[in-house]
């Protein structure tokens, strides 16, 4: 009796496994694909300039970042749709249209500065951006032009997992452990306008519009439904705590050795070589292996994140289980942001600076209206069912939206000051 009860035991813990494997996916891929060429710049700065007086931040960063994307999945799961499809039934074509187009060029912007990662993380290793960056774009083209939904994912899960490099380096940075600790759960406040961007900064970075977009379309394309809530919300958990701890040891790494001697960085390729001289070659080594990774990872998904929002939104054939002829003009959207997004990298005297200023501009006027729609449709009872918001999840729900939309103004207003004052 015994040995049936282990054996019925376990077999529901390898059926729950399976289950589980199954799911797994969109939730990771999009947490992680957050933490990007810019993503790491930003990271790397906050560490390389302010020490460890930012680790505070992360804990609550990444409930904001939980509480948004666990509503993006359930109303795939729920109603088997992408973001822009209900946008369109709910709110109309006229307003799905304008919103696709400022996602269209912040995306395009987006794609630049992930082709940007690539090119300063292969100068480190020694190989000009003029040959990185079109290998670079052809890869990530052809990954997804010739793959189906299951077999990319599966790379983009790897991808997911060659993120460790961070902690690595963190660990070979050698920092102080107990001083890290104490920041992580005690806040650090300054007043100091510089503190406070970056603070704003690194939430900003944090929760993009695409990644909603991208969520829904994943977890509907996957074809998942309501019955999968459970591991499609582990899912998600799992993918936000795999990005706070990547940020976590990104700031680690800067802070233990740049900001620890007494040094200052103004972007990421400058804080990978610095970490050569001050923590070794493996720590710079990986640091620059990890851009490179994130770089090209992010080169993949937002683009096709670009292409399910635009083919949802106008009412085209899209997904990755659909060959080019099914769906031509999802793949020409794809298609075309990795050309311009590779070549306009490549163009002599590309102004990158100020438009990743521009991309920062067009996500902070975005993301307000895309947590607005959100919100409008999760709790629409008649799409959800049961499936909808509960009163406490609306009042944590709509806290999250007030302060994430609120520094996104914010950032916002100082990109435009800066872009136009030419800093």
């Amino acid at each position: 009796m015994k040995a049936r009860l282990a054996r019925l035991t376990s077999s529901k813990r390898f059926r729950r496994l399976t289950l589980l494997m199954a799911v797994v996916g969109p939730g990771i891929i999009t947490a992680n694909v957050d933490n990007d060429a810019g993503g790491i710049t930003t990271y790397s700065l906050a560490g390389g300039n302010f020490g460890y007086s930012l680790l505070w931040s992360l804990l609550p960063i990444g409930i904001f970042l939980f509480i948004i994307q666990e509503m993006s999945s359930r109303l795939g799961a729920t109603t088997g749709k992408g973001l822009a499809d209900l946008m369109r039934e709910r709110f109309g074509l006229k307003i799905t249209f304008w919103a696709l187009v400022g996602l269209l060029l912040a995306n395009l912007t987006n794609t630049m500065s992930e082709f940007a990662g690539v090119a300063s993380a292969s100068e480190i290793f020694g190989l000009t951006r003029y040959v990185a960056v079109p290998l670079a774009a052809v890869l990530v083209w052809v990954i997804v032009i010739k793959g189906s939904y299951s077999s990319i994912e599966k790379v983009f899960l790897v991808a997911c997992l060659l993120y460790v490099s961070y902690p690595v380096s963190g660990i070979l940075a050698r920092p102080d452990w107990g001083v890290v600790f104490r920041s992580a759960v005690v806040p650090e406040w300054s007043f100091s306008s510089d503190y406070i961007m970056m603070l704003v900064g690194i939430i900003g970075t944090t929760i993009a519009p695409w990644m909603q977009f991208y969520q829904q379309a994943a977890v509907a394309d996957k074809g998942l439904t309501s019955k999968d809530m459970k591991y499609a919300r582990l899912d998600v958990l799992v993918g936000t705590i795999g990005a706070v701890v990547v940020v976590f040891f990104i700031v680690v790494t800067c802070a233990a050795t740049i900001h620890a001697h007494g040094k200052s960085v103004t972007d990421v390729k400058d804080a990978a070589m610095a970490l050569f001289p001050l923590a070794g070659k493996y720590c710079g080594g990986l640091f620059a292996l990890g851009l490179l990774n994130a770089s090209l990872f992010s080169a993949s998904i937002l683009p096709l994140a670009t292409a399910y929002q635009v083919s949802e939104g106008m009412g085209w054939e899209r997904g990755l289980d659909r060959s080019f002829t099914e769906a031509p003009e999802f793949y020409s959207v794809y298609t075309l942001l990795i050309v311009l997004g590779a070549g306009l990298v490549l163009l002599p005297h590309a102004p990158l600076l100020k438009i990743m200023y521009l991309s920062q501009v067009l996500n902070g006027l975005l993301l307000p209206l895309v947590l607005v729609f959100m919100l409008l449709l999760i709790n629409d009872k008649r799409l959800m069912g049961e499936y909808h918001n509960s009163r406490t999840y609306n009042i944590l729900s709509w806290l999250c939206v007030v302060l994430v939309s609120a520094l996104g103004i914010y950032l916002t207003v100082v990109s435009i000051a800066q872009m136009f004052g030419g800093k």
